[in-house]
């Protein structure tokens, strides 16, 4: 019987979460994205230090800033190397409400690929879904920059990012969860509460179908899995990027996996589109409290291992 993994093919593009290059073969995902927080995991593997080391000794004389640059682009070169579609690379979460210099930076990651002999197409560019990251977004993208907007945890943030035409989205199903089961405590019941009712399965289907509804063509590409329940919740949505560790749970499985997202799916709640300028966009995330508490807590975890990673190569 054909693996769930390979099911999950048939429905959805499978992409890897992870900057560990050398996983990828086996699962033989379209795409790969990484983060900080991934980076700095495979930088710290021994199997990586000699990559790390080149990038320091190639570097030698520049600043930190480049060097990280350097090394982002490093590994996604690697990545590229053994997958036949994209790869996100994360501005620096620390720009996150800085819509100039993540414009700056964004160009600045996109140049080092090019003189690296690739093809912008085959870059996406991760940025915060902040009201000033989608901006950044919306100029890159006039630009030929594709953007993958992260850190997203409710639909203003989605609506917001469709309006600035940014290439794909990627909604956090985990986190999502993460933050409702913390909230119930012991009243939270798996059974009841996960599956098609995890809280993090149905934000991803509420925007799809929203997306849907009104003929975006932003792509959809849920995000941060705890479990292969979420994942297979989600089967049908145009992409879905999974860790290692639960690609090779699907690989490993026979369970049949059905399609659940569709592109005629019905948008419950209302048909109207969101607002999305500046102070309706703002106060509905003010008015989510996951969201708003997910988005901060996102990002000050990117920008802590963003540290971490200059500390890392300082102090070879």
């Amino acid at each position: 019987m054909t693996n769930s993994l390979d099911q999950l093919k048939q429905y959805t593009t499978v992409v890897a979460d992870t900057g560990d290059f050398q996983q990828l073969a086996q699962y033989k995902p379209r795409d790969a994205t990484t983060n900080p927080s991934l980076i700095l995991k495979a930088a710290q593997k021994d199997t990586y230090r000699p990559l790390l080391e080149k990038v320091v000794r190639d570097h030698k004389g520049k600043t930190t800033a480049a060097v990280i640059d350097n090394l982002l682009i490093a590994f996604g070169c690697e990545i590229l190397k053994v997958i036949p579609g994209r790869v996100s690379t994360e501005v620096d979460a620390r720009l996150s409400f800085d819509t100039k210099r993540s414009i700056e930076k964004g160009r600045e990651l996109i140049a080092l690929y090019e003189a690296a002999g690739v093809k912008r197409e085959r870059i996406l560019i991760k940025l915060a879904s902040t009201w000033e990251g989608v901006r950044a977004a919306e100029v890159l993208q006039q630009e030929g920059v594709n953007c993958n907007m992260t850190l997203l945890f409710s639909t203003v943030q989605a609506a917001a990012c469709a309006e600035a035409n940014a290439k794909l989205i990627s909604p956090f199903v985990g986190r999502i969860y993460d933050w409702y089961k913390k909230q119930a405590g012991a009243a939270w019941d798996e059974t009841k509460d996960g599956g098609q009712n995890d809280p993090g399965v149905r934000s991803v289907r509420r925007i799809y179908a929203y997306y849907k509804h009104f003929g975006y063509q932003t792509e959809v590409m849920g995000a941060s899995f705890r479990t292969v329940s979420q994942i297979v919740e989600l089967a049908g949505c145009d992409l879905l990027t999974i860790s290692p560790e639960l690609l090779q749970k699907l690989q490993d499985s026979s369970e049949v996996v059905q399609r659940k997202l569709h592109t005629e799916m019905t948008l419950e709640g209302g048909t109207e589109k969101l607002a999305v300028d500046e102070p309706s966009f703002r106060l509905h995330l003010n008015e989510d409290a996951m969201a708003t508490e997910k988005l901060s807590e996102g990002i000050r975890a990117f920008a802590a291992d963003a540290v971490k990673l200059e500390q890392l190569t300082d102090a070879m």
